[in-house]
């Protein structure tokens, strides 16, 4: 949910032009995480101007909106040049207050710009940072948590005990009084050049380009406030808001001309340098004189004391529509080869062995645990659902799948001889972020599934895999379903490798993974049949989606795709519990799809087919090729391939994207941006 970008050029000459450009391009990139409003923050002045001054420019509506408006600005002239320039950006999701010009980031200090942010996340204590603020005299203007941080650090610039007081000096007593999740950039008059980010809960990285060579690899972390080991030894460095001087500054570039990209996504950043640098949370990120330092509040036992700069393997053309009319129609046909990446190095098919190497270190700790608790939300639930019957099976031990806001509402107990999974595509989500920072307080061994490098769940767990399934775009995950699928099936196949009564079992499932990809592309060559059965339903206000066994997460899957892009009620329903209730729905007018396929469920879901077709009902059958037997009831079939009984939700799950993908394009929808969804939920 929203979206950061800001841009300093240091000693590279750049017109206004160039940098709009550039900024706008960063905003761009992260449309696909769901916005409502956007807006810029640049320099009002040029280099030769005494009088320095922020101008901020806000629209409501899409990024090109923005763009057009920053061009109507008769005050700014475009071919103005600027040997350094700090420009912030952001694309906005409504939390507080309405999608409006207003209440669109930046968020100011006063009516004179002095201090400008953009932020991602939720401050849950801004009433009361508020109150305090209006006591003292700050007026507000908009309905946001953020307009609290720029008016705070102003209260402290106005405050504060000395001239010379730093800038990254005011962001850190600011951020001591902030609660709750944030990423944020911070740019004011009163420091030209310089810039300041810090993040807590909501992810931030930071890109360099520069045609010298970078000086280390390593960013040391120097600590205001050093909290030692030793419990005798008291704090240190205690001189909050004093200057650091140049011996202490610690930074990775020297004063050569260089470039610092900020965003909240690689995506943004990936054209302009894929080096960079991932911030982790309370680092504060000062960039000055072209210096760049990091710094943290405190010191613990655990910290890492340097950041290192790393280099994105991701590719430009990984993020760019191609041929295709949207991101999820791409990412949909990108399936064969995102499952083939997933197992890439990982299954050996000629010896039928699994190996994921991150997770072989604690394989004797997860054999030897009592249950595995399986986290996620949305989507990523459902993978676990999906595969929740197969590693029961595999692993021989109790699996719990939870949701994560329920998990956490409830307390869930947790022990240390757990072993706790996190699914997450961004691997930011909030509510598994929080998941997983319980079951740590409760000692349990934690494992990240992700598709993101760096992520804050990749971090923060013992232990993990990534996913490989390349960047997701649309904000209705397709490909990294399927590939989450896929890798909790080879955990379960590499924690049963030694078990010689289920090795036929393991065969069986590996000869499935291997052709799994060639299916798939199968399963796609259907597109134009399913194209002709949404122009029978795009006009209906609802549709039901059912199935039992382990196609029931199949249906889950597919009802979730078609409310996200369609706004089509849909409902994925237990075929066990038709009778139970669901049964008042059918008539000739409701819409139902069936997923029957060859397995131990067969015979009770020609039950419930039969129970549907009683009533009148018009079944859409997803089946198997040589299944005579359903297709004697059906309305409409779509033939699918038979592969292993754990895997077929891998292929049965396709049909369901490329429906709600053409449901949504004949209902004149936009498909990668659904209303009041975001592509990486970071708050609660």
């Amino acid at each position: 949910m929203c979206g950061i970008f800001a841009y300093l050029n240091y000693r590279v000459p750049r017109t206004r032009k160039e940098i709009f450009e550039t900024l706008i391009k960063g905003l761009q990139r992260l449309e696909y995480r769901g916005y409502d409003s956007a807006g810029v923050a640049i320099d009002g002045n040029n280099n030769e101007d005494k009088e320095r001054f922020i101008k901020l420019v806000k629209k409501r509506g899409k990024v090109k909106a923005l763009e057009e408006e920053l061009y109507k600005q008769d005050d700014l002239d475009s071919k103005a040049d600027f040997e350094t320039h700090f420009g912030i950006a952001h694309t906005r999701w409504a939390t507080h207050g309405v999608p409006s010009a207003i209440n669109s980031h930046p968020q100011r200090s006063d009516k004179s710009n002095e201090f400008v942010v953009i932020h991602n996340g939720i401050i849950t204590n801004y009433k009361d940072l508020r109150k305090f603020l209006e006591s003292k005299g700050y007026e507000f203007e908009s309905e946001t948590d953020t307009e609290t941080i720029p008016k705070l650090i102003k209260y402290m610039y106005d405050n504060r005990e000395s001239e010379d007081t730093s800038f990254s000096a005011l962001v850190e007593r600011v951020i001591q009084q902030l609660e709750g999740a944030f990423a944020l950039v911070f740019k004011s008059i009163h420091y030209p050049g310089e810039a300041v980010a810090t993040r807590r809960g909501s992810p931030l990285l930071i890109g360099v380009r520069s045609k010298y060579k970078l000086s280390t690899d390593q960013i040391p972390v120097l600590y205001r406030t050093c909290k030692l080991i030793n419990p005798n030894v008291k704090n240190m460095c205690n001189s909050r808001l004093k200057r650091l001087d140049s011996s202490t500054c610690l930074h990775a570039v020297g004063d050569k001309a260089v470039e610092f990209f900020f965003a909240s996504d690689a995506s943004a950043i990936i054209e302009h340098t894929n080096r960079v640098i991932f911030l982790e949370d309370d680092d504060i990120a000062a960039v000055t004189d072209g210096k760049l330092s990091i710094h943290r509040l405190e010191r613990s036992a655990s910290d890492d004391p340097s950041r290192a700069i790393q280099t994105l393997q991701m590719e430009l053309q990984q993020i760019m529509k191609g041929n295709f009319s949207a991101f999820m129609q791409k990412e949909i046909f990108e399936q064969p080869e995102s499952v083939v990446n997933t197992m890439r190095g990982r299954v050996n098919f000629e010896s039928s062995t699994v190996l994921l190497g991150g997770l072989k270190d604690h394989l004797k700790e997860i054999r030897r645990c009592r249950r595995l608790i399986i986290i996620g939300c949305g989507t990523s639930y459902h993978a676990a659902v999906a595969t929740r019957q197969v590693l029961e099976e595999l692993t021989e031990l109790p699996v719990m799948v939870e949701l994560a806001s329920d998990f956490l509402d409830r307390n869930t107990p947790v022990f240390r001889d757990d072993v706790c999974f996190f699914i997450s595509q961004s691997g930011e989500t909030a509510d598994t972020l929080m998941a997983l920072r319980y079951c740590k307080e409760r000692r349990a061994l934690t494992v990240g599934i992700t598709n993101t490098v760096g992520s804050s769940i990749s971090r923060e767990t013992d232990c993990g895999v990534h996913i490989n399934a390349g960047p997701e775009i649309g904000v209705a995950s397709t490909k990294a379903y399927t590939s989450q699928f896929v890798s909790l099936v080879m955990f379960g196949l590499m924690m049963s490798e030694d078990r010689i009564s289920l090795q036929k079992r393991r065969q069986e499932i590996i000869s499935g993974l291997k052709s799994l990809p060639e299916m798939i592309k199968e399963v796609l060559s259907l597109d134009e049949k399913i194209h002709d059965l949404a122009l029978e339903l795009y006009k209906q206000r609802s549709l039901l989606v059912m199935g039992r066994g382990y196609n029931y997460a199949t249906c889950l899957e597919g009802a979730l795709k078609i409310k996200e892009i369609t706004y089509m009620h849909s409902e994925g329903i237990l075929a066990g519990e038709l009778k139970h209730g669901p049964l008042a729905l059918i008539d000739k007018q409701m819409p139902v799809i069936m997923v029957i396929m060859k397995d131990p469920c067969f015979t009770k879901c020609q039950n419930a087919l039969q129970q549907v077709t009683a009533r009148q009902g018009r079944p859409i059958i997803l089946c198997s090729k040589e299944d005579t037997e359903s297709s004697k009831f059906a309305y409409k079939t779509i033939e699918l391939p038979h592969t292993v009984d754990c895997l077929q939700g891998v292929l049965s799950v396709i049909p369901l994207q490329l429906l709600s993908f053409h449901l949504a394009v004949l209902r004149g929808y936009d498909v990668d941006f659904p209303r009041n969804l975001a592509k990486s939920v970071t708050v609660e």
